[in-house]
């Protein structure tokens, strides 16, 4: 059962950068780092509702534009938190996209633009805060991937090629950056109620196949990710760094075989 618990402020004195942060998983993050103290750069492309989330957080959330599929709008992003905070601790790599097809149905630029989105703008991002963060002597990063970078889904060829780098360049940033204070992890998302995904989950009959391969049978929310995000940027995971951790509901647990038992249990 959902309960809205207490909230502390272990997060306090503390700016973050949540991409991809106006909606979904990216705005559920941003109000669990809020409401932990943080102060919090909200960037995304839909202006109505990032510049709504940051008046409702008020002073301690800012909302910018920015592409992060072009190099230069990181780049400003970056340069444009330091601006508004003084300072820069935490990066939150969310914004990402998918689309249908298989290879041969692919044209370069639809494979391009998920490469750019969901695995450059990682690059560009982490390429101009670590500086910022190494002068601060550490700070935290997390890359949200997805439960499609650990095992492949049908029809999604560029999401899962460009989630599955994102995992593995997760763990050489954790292993080149130790040394500087800077701990990486990863989370990947399962099947999470957001708007990306609100429009199949409101089919109940592909709802009800989908969710019976979740073991926990459900659909997660927003929020249960954006707890675990909290966690990975908080000094009590001072000690994890390059770990790759799944948030959903236990289907990458799942081989994929048949329930035998339940199969051969006698009717």
């Amino acid at each position: 059962m959902h309960q809205d618990r207490p909230q502390v402020n272990d997060l306090a004195g503390r700016v973050a950068i949540v991409t991809g942060g106006t909606s979904g998983i990216g705005a559920a993050t941003v109000r669990e780092l809020v409401g932990h103290g943080a102060r919090v750069m909200i960037v995304g492309i839909d202006d109505a509702a990032g510049a709504k989330l940051a008046t409702d957080l008020g002073a301690a959330a800012r909302y910018h534009h920015a592409d992060v599929g072009r190099a230069g709008d990181v780049a400003a992003m970056v340069a444009a938190t330091e601006d508004a905070f003084g300072r820069l601790d935490v990066l939150i790599n969310n914004a990402g996209m998918g689309n249908f097809g298989e290879t041969p149905d692919l044209d370069e630029g639809q494979w391009q633009r998920v490469i750019d989105v969901n695995l450059s703008s990682v690059f560009h991002a982490c390429k101009h805060a670590i500086p910022r963060l190494r002068r601060q002597g550490g700070g935290a990063i997390v890359n949200v991937a997805s439960v499609s970078g650990m095992a492949a889904d049908y029809g999604f060829t560029a999401y899962a090629a460009s989630k599955g780098a994102v995992i593995n360049y997760t763990r050489a940033l954790a292993l080149d950056h130790a040394r500087d204070g800077i701990r990486v992890n990863a989370v990947c998302p399962g099947l999470i109620d957001t708007p990306l995904t609100a429009g199949t989950l409101s089919m109940p009959a592909l709802r009800q196949t989908w969710c019976e391969n979740i073991p926990l049978q459900r659909a997660g929310r927003p929020e249960e990710v954006a707890r675990l995000i909290r966690f990975l940027v908080s000094d009590d995971a001072s000690y994890i760094t390059g770990a790759i951790i799944p948030v959903d509901g236990g289907l990458i647990a799942w081989s994929g075989q048949p329930n035998l038992p339940k199969l051969l249990k006698p009717a």
